[in-house]
């Protein structure tokens, strides 16, 4: 096995900051392009590689391109059998696996796409997979998916759906020195705040995988002047929901919670007077898919943890398109974005044995096919 610890070095020393992925994306195509045994597609700065061997499952290996921006960190520096620098854990060095698979395993087992997707670190509206979903969705197509972010080399199942909220709750204007003529907007959020602050933490059990549902106030925007008692006043809701909800519900569940604090109905979502409640964004869960038999066969074989994934990862996206998807990478996700991001030759070396023999160890010849 080659050094993958010096392959993911290199990857790190070639930038490919959000919407600047385009020179590391043209030499990763050249590197894929070259392989005899891959069709490479490029659909913008987004790749997908695959083998048409005719094998009875379809196995994508899925992953980002793009870093946030550096800070400090830019340059790779290995001391030992730690590599730090930008990307290295989020997730230069599930790329490197991946590289490293596509060019060692002509023959493999699966049929096998390889999926390198621009703009993950930034906006959803921004993420490559949009581009690869309305253009392409066929080269997604397959049996399992498997995300390369950062899991510290152990199984994180499925994700939690992400819901942002805007509360705007209404007063009336009127002069400091004459409260009592107006309605703090402002003031009414105190026992909103304090619901929140109160809100019981669910974590309901999905496939033996524990999720730990959130709901935080992130912001706060309201008042008109030093003088002047505000009139409205929006606060910004995370809901971080477990996987054994819809989205329906996630929004039901908001909308229960708050209506004692609002003065109108906040059952429809909109309105542009009185106190409403909006959904500004949404990302929804997925479920483990433990029980896929490709999935079963990596945990199994190679006796890994299995945790929840209490963040959002793109294995939804996987999720709605009828793919069972789970994330396994290596590096530890909490030094992701980190000035001291840095990647353990361990955690690398685990997850390529493990996706090694999952891809080059023949299924049992009684599965079932596509």
């Amino acid at each position: 096995m080659a050094d993958l610890l010096a392959l993911t070095a290199q990857l790190v020393d070639m930038p490919s900051i959000s919407f600047e992925e385009r020179p590391f994306v043209d030499w990763l195509e050249a590197e894929l392009a070259g392989l005899d045994h891959l069709t490479v597609t490029r659909i913008g700065d987004n790749l997908v590689a695959r083998t048409e061997l005719g094998r009875n499952r379809r196995l994508l290996l899925v992953g980002h391109t793009d870093t946030v921006p550096a800070n400090n960190n830019a340059a790779a520096r290995i001391d030992g059998d730690t590599l730090w620098g930008l990307g290295s854990t989020d997730m230069k060095g599930g790329l490197a696996v991946f590289l490293h698979l596509a060019r060692t395993v002509p023959d493999p087992a699966l049929d096998l796409t390889f999926v390198f997707y621009a703009r993950e670190e930034v906006a959803q509206e921004h993420n490559g997979l949009n581009e690869l979903i309305a253009e392409a969705p066929h080269l997604l197509h397959g049996d399992c998916a498997i995300v390369g972010e950062p899991t510290g080399a152990v199984i994180e199942a499925g994700c939690q759906g992400a819901m942002r909220f805007e509360l705007t709750l209404t007063g009336a204007r009127a002069h400091t020195a004459r409260p009592w003529m107006g309605r703090n907007a402002i003031h009414r959020l105190a026992p909103v705040l304090e619901a929140l602050a109160n809100h019981q933490v669910r974590t309901p059990v999905i496939d033996g995988c524990t999720y730990r549902e959130s709901v935080q106030a992130v912001t706060i925007h309201g008042g008109v002047a030093g003088n002047v008692i505000p009139d409205e006043v929006t606060l910004a809701i995370h809901y971080r929901y477990a996987p054994d909800r819809t989205g329906d519900e996630a929004y039901a569940h908001m909308r229960d919670m708050l209506a004692p604090f609002a003065d109108t109905d906040l059952g429809s979502g909109s309105g542009k007077n009185g106190d409403r409640l909006m959904v500004v964004d949404h990302s929804p869960a997925c479920a483990p898919s433990l029980g896929h038999p490709l999935l079963e066969r990596l945990i199994s074989d190679n006796d890994l943890d299995v945790r929840a994934k209490l963040a959002w990862t793109d294995v939804a996206r996987f999720d709605q398109l009828g793919v069972a998807a789970t994330n396994f990478g290596p590096g530890d996700p909490t030094l992701a974005h980190a000035a001291d991001e840095r990647l353990e030759r361990e955690s690398l070396e685990t997850v390529h044995r493990a996706l090694y023999r999952l891809i080059t160890e023949p299924s049992d010849p009684d599965a079932e096919g596509r």
